[in-house]
């Protein structure tokens, strides 16, 4: 996505038709997003894995064993598949011919170049990240004293993995650009992996035989809050990181619409939308329902919640997120080049040089001013949020009304 070595606006131009900026064939883009998935998917689930550990252990160590073995086993499988289809994307690169030339793909890991040792790193620490949480799949070591320091190290050598498709692979011209580009891009990458991949650790704990019966009620209210939070912090990182690029690759609102880059970057924002919609649900009805039903001891309609709505939204969730990693293989270059070019089309006299390539924007001091005031406002409209829907929850608890013996849980309307 980010965009290469440019030339100033004043540089010659002598082409005569309009650069071709096609979305590029369909089979990249899937072989892409197997490696995305892979890669973001384990990260996601050992992050999650860690953050519900508190509320299972409180319940007991039977839950905490049953709850971290499944989301374990799920991403070592995650962190094995992507050691073939990192080799996969690289073999797809490597061929000249459009197909898969794996023999030329393995040749390249550690050859080295630094784009040989990224790709050997990103294999080697996926391998690495999977066998260290392998173990954790086994119960008797799920809920054992190993279990941190088995998902911390697997969490590192998933998020080193991730790390590497966007390291530069060879020395900087500006170093604290890059450095400032590359740490935003981790932003985006993590939140991205935490929050989606924790969707789908949540959607795969809401199946049958992960927790018993009369444990889900006080594991999924603490659970769903805590995860909640995480989540929060990690669209705020989104969000953030993602103006930044807005604003590194798109000159306004209507390049949405007149470049095929914006049109690829408006489709995604209008999918991730959609999922903010959906988490706001969740996050200011379901929630606080969740907790008021628990508080009033009436399992039925709490286990009706968790077995088809829960699921249901989770379900749409995770397939909107996945949507989202399809989406974004199909950004190439930017929208601010594209549309450049387009023009410079226009006013050529000849067909025989390429285009130029318009220049980086440059930072100013109102560009840190702007930023900072954005920072602000994302941070403390996610906190508000976030104490909003607490509060949302405990008015429902201290509305409601205790069942008795002869009738049902009643919960009081608001």
């Amino acid at each position: 996505m980010l965009v290469a070595g440019s030339l100033s606006h004043s540089t010659a131009v002598s082409a005569a038709a309009a650069p071709s900026t096609p979305l590029g064939p369909f089979e990249d883009s899937a072989v892409a997003w197997t490696t995305w998935v892979t890669l973001m998917g384990f990260v996601g689930l050992v992050a999650l894995a860690l953050i519900l550990g508190p509320p299972a252990r409180r319940i007991g160590a039977e839950t905490l064993a049953a709850t971290t073995a499944r989301l374990a086993r799920a991403a070592a499988l995650l962190g094995a598949l992507a050691v073939p289809t990192v080799l996969t994307e690289l073999a797809h690169d490597a061929s000249e011919q459009g197909g898969f030339d794996y023999g030329l793909a393995w040749n390249s890991l550690y050859d080295g170049g630094n784009a040989g040792r990224l790709s050997g790193l990103e294999i080697t620490f996926s391998l690495v990240g999977a066998a260290l949480v392998a173990p954790v799949g086994l119960r008797t070591i799920a809920s054992g004293p190993t279990r941190r320091w088995l998902l911390g190290g697997g969490l590192a050598a998933g998020v080193v993995a991730l790390g590497t498709t966007k390291f530069p692979a060879e020395v900087p011209d500006e170093w604290g650009r890059t450095s400032v580009e590359t740490t935003l891009w981790m932003f985006h990458l993590i939140g991205g992996s935490i929050w989606l991949g924790g969707l789908a650790g949540l959607l795969l704990l809401a199946l049958p035989g992960a927790i018993a019966e009369p444990d889900r009620g006080p594991f999924w209210s603490p659970a769903i809050r805590r995860f909640s939070a995480a989540a929060m912090t990690c669209v705020a990182a989104i969000v953030l990181s993602g103006l930044f690029l807005y604003w590194e690759h798109v000159d306004g609102p209507t390049q949405l619409f007149t470049t095929m880059y914006g049109r690829v970057l408006g489709v995604k924002i209008l999918i991730v939308a959609a999922l903010l919609l959906l988490g706001v649900a969740n996050q200011f009805w379901l929630h606080p329902r969740i907790d008021a039903l628990r508080a009033a001891g009436d399992g039925r309609p709490l286990r009706v919640i968790l077995a088809r709505r829960f699921p249901a939204l989770l379900a749409v969730e995770v397939l909107l997120g996945l949507t989202v990693v399809m989406v974004a293989p199909f950004l190439h270059g930017s929208a601010r080049n594209q549309a450049f070019q387009e023009q410079a089309a226009k006013h050529a006299t000849t067909t025989t040089a390429t285009l130029p390539k318009i220049a980086k924007k440059e930072v100013s001091a109102s560009t840190w001013i702007y930023g900072s005031a954005e920072t602000v406002a994302v941070v403390v409209v996610m906190v508000a949020g976030y104490q909003t829907s607490g509060r949302i929850a405990r008015r429902r608890v201290a509305s409601v009304t205790v069942p008795t013996a002869d009738a049902g849980a009643t919960v009081a309307a608001g």
